[in-house]
């Protein structure tokens, strides 16, 4: 099969024929068609995940058919139309039987713990736990839109940060993340403010729902800004990004009590990043993270959907072929353009 490989950390991935994928017994070989470019496939590519072994394949936002089973699976045949979260639980250790596979502690991730789709085939390990079904309706470049971003903003805003109708919702950050963040928000019924350094991205973020924007490049005061809005800060408060400044900042602009949820990834060297500690102490701020979602979970996501209450498609940006991949995943550290890339051409 053709595949987007690097043999090294840092230096340019390219297309080559690699040999074609095998199910394991709990698991399933999966024909790629969509799958969405990320920026933690560049965390991959630049060597800040220690579960990437080289030579590698990233990709790990994806929906297609199912090729080929394990002798271990019941749950799914050839032919069925699918997509994965991108942690997937093993079914069988503690964290699974409570039904947290989004920390498992076997957890299989395609593009990081094993080859991913980038390529024309993808396996995917303990496919009855982790593989959902899509929806006729439901078109693959939808569908491999929704594999790390928004699942894990719809994980953060309604699971983790518990966002509740008329509450103040911050998200730094208007890339991938944080537009799908806004999106589901605003759906639930919030008031969003959208925080970005550039006005293009500012825009669009108003167009999925967000009532009011702070340029942070053109705003001295960041957090300030965020309580003059709220009047008082912020109830909730999302890090779409992944920076010590957008981190801090959003711990910073809650009000008392408020919920912090952390998305965007934390790695190299921002991974110990300064918090304000004295306020989360003397304001009893809440501090969570946000890695994944069960694929249980994505039935009420996708009745949302189905609904038309969320609309992820108008995230989707430019549709690439898998010769265009490598490029774009070098470039991703530039945040340029808007929405979420899609490789869908792979001939």
């Amino acid at each position: 099969m053709k595949a987007v490989l690097f043999e090294q950390f840092g230096q340019p991935p390219r297309v080559q024929n690699v040999p074609d994928p095998t199910p394991s017994a709990e698991g399933v070989v999966i024909k790629v068609e969509a799958t969405g470019l990320c920026r933690s496939d560049w965390h991959g590519w630049m060597g800040h995940d220690p579960d990437v072994v080289l030579p590698h394949v990233p990709g790990h936002e994806l929906a297609g058919t199912v090729l080929a089973t394990g002798k271990q699976v019941t749950r799914w045949k050839k032919g069925d139309r699918v997509t994965v979260p991108f942690v997937g639980g093993c079914g069988h250790c503690h964290e699974c039987h409570s039904g947290n596979h989004q920390v498992c502690e076997q957890q299989f991730q395609p593009g990081f713990t094993a080859w991913g789709s980038f390529a024309e085939y993808v396996a995917v390990d303990y496919a009855d736990t982790n593989l959902v079904a899509l929806p006729d309706e439901l078109d693959v470049v939808t569908a491999a839109s929704l594999g790390c971003r928004f699942v894990t903003s719809f994980r953060a805003i309604v699971d983790q940060g518990r966002v509740k109708p008329g509450e103040w919702v911050a998200v730094h950050g208007c890339g991938g993340v944080g537009l799908s963040a806004i999106m589901i928000a605003t759906a639930m019924g919030a008031n969003v403010i959208a925080v970005d350094l550039t006005e293009e991205k500012l825009a669009f973020a108003r167009e999925m729902g967000a009532v009011a924007t702070v340029n942070a490049r053109h705003t001295a005061d960041v957090v300030g800004a965020v309580k003059e809005i709220t009047k008082g800060g912020a109830h909730v408060s999302i890090d779409a990004l992944g920076s010590p400044v957008t981190c801090f900042n959003s711990i910073a602009n809650l009000r008392r009590r408020g919920r912090h949820v952390q998305v965007g990834l934390m790695v190299g060297d921002h991974a110990r990043a300064q918090v304000p500690m004295a306020q989360i102490i003397a304001h009893e701020l809440e501090i969570y993270g946000s890695h994944g979602m069960q694929a249980f979970r994505y039935r009420d996501m996708l009745e949302m959907i189905r609904t038309g209450k969320l609309v992820p498609q108008k995230l989707v940006g430019k549709h690439l072929s898998l010769d265009e991949a490598p490029a774009a995943l070098m470039a991703m550290d530039k945040f340029e353009g808007l929405g979420i890339g899609v490789i869908t051409r792979f001939a």
